[in-house]
């Protein structure tokens, strides 16, 4: 056995507390909305970019302490990954600090249309309305946006015409964070050339002139089906009238070879 005396073991490390989890997890869209994404040109980079129709959804909660707005992005006939199209604003009333959510970064699909600004607009627009004196936490950046460099400069874009501080700590531009900002210093526009919101009345009247369009084309293609009938008609009746003449001509050929044959 050694003779070397054993150290007495150091006093433990106090363990954190893990923070209790947020409220409100399971809290769903029950203001509905239909936005208007308009046709733009075919990007090199995100693909084409057809005119279509996605549906805003947004809710919020309030208590003594926090108060949420999630916000989420529906597309008709097809599903997103569960951390896509969905942003939340948490206000933290005893800190007066208001935190974006997911940590990772908004994810949008479809992207380059306008929908990451216009999100982040809603959530100047709300927060506005009662603490604008509350301050933004700053944040980290994902590095994948900075992976390709016209998504870095998209992405820093839209953040900075929406009032926030894109700032660096690399020179390869890999590093980026978001500065602590104050709530009143956000800008509640987005580009409303790119996205607009549809009313009940707008929508309706654009149903009914879709289905207008829809009769007079209908109208057309039955009078180009009786055009086209009647030429085919006429075909089949030009076609029999050269058959016969081909006929009659080969018959004549035919009876002067004889004749002169048989003198």
């Amino acid at each position: 056995m050694s003779d070397t005396p054993t150290q007495p073991a150091g006093p433990e490390a106090p363990e954190v507390p893990e923070a209790p989890p947020l409220p409100w997890a399971d809290v769903q869209p029950e203001h509905l909305r239909m936005l208007r994404l308009a046709p733009l040109p075919t990007d090199r980079n995100t693909g084409a970019r057809p005119l279509r129709f996605v549906q805003f959804g947004h809710a919020t909660r309030h208590s003594k302490d926090l108060s949420l707005l999630r916000m989420t992005i529906t597309l008709p006939g097809q599903r997103v990954r569960s951390e896509q199209n969905q942003l939340d604003l948490w206000v933290d009333h005893s800190t007066h600090r208001v935190r974006f959510s997911p940590e990772r970064g908004l994810q949008v699909e479809p992207a380059n249309r306008g929908i990451g600004r216009f999100l982040l607009a809603q959530a100047a627009l709300w927060a506005q309305k009662k603490w604008s004196h509350y301050r933004v936490d700053g944040t980290d950046l994902a590095s994948r946006d900075a992976l390709n460099e016209d998504s870095r400069l998209r992405r820093d874009h839209v953040l900075r015409v929406q009032g926030f501080d894109v700032v660096y700590a690399d020179a390869q531009f890999l590093k980026a964070r978001i500065e602590d900002v104050q709530v009143g210093e956000l800008l509640d526009s987005w580009n409303g050339e790119k996205l607009q919101f549809l009313d009940i009345l707008e929508t309706a009247q654009m149903l009914q002139q879709a289905e207008q369009n829809l009769q007079e084309q209908e109208v057309k293609l039955r009078e180009k089906e009786e055009k086209l009938g009647r030429y085919q008609r006429e075909e089949m009746g030009l076609r029999f009238t050269i058959t016969c003449l081909v006929a009659f001509s080969v018959f004549q050929a035919g009876l002067l070879i004889w004749i002169a044959t048989h003198r």
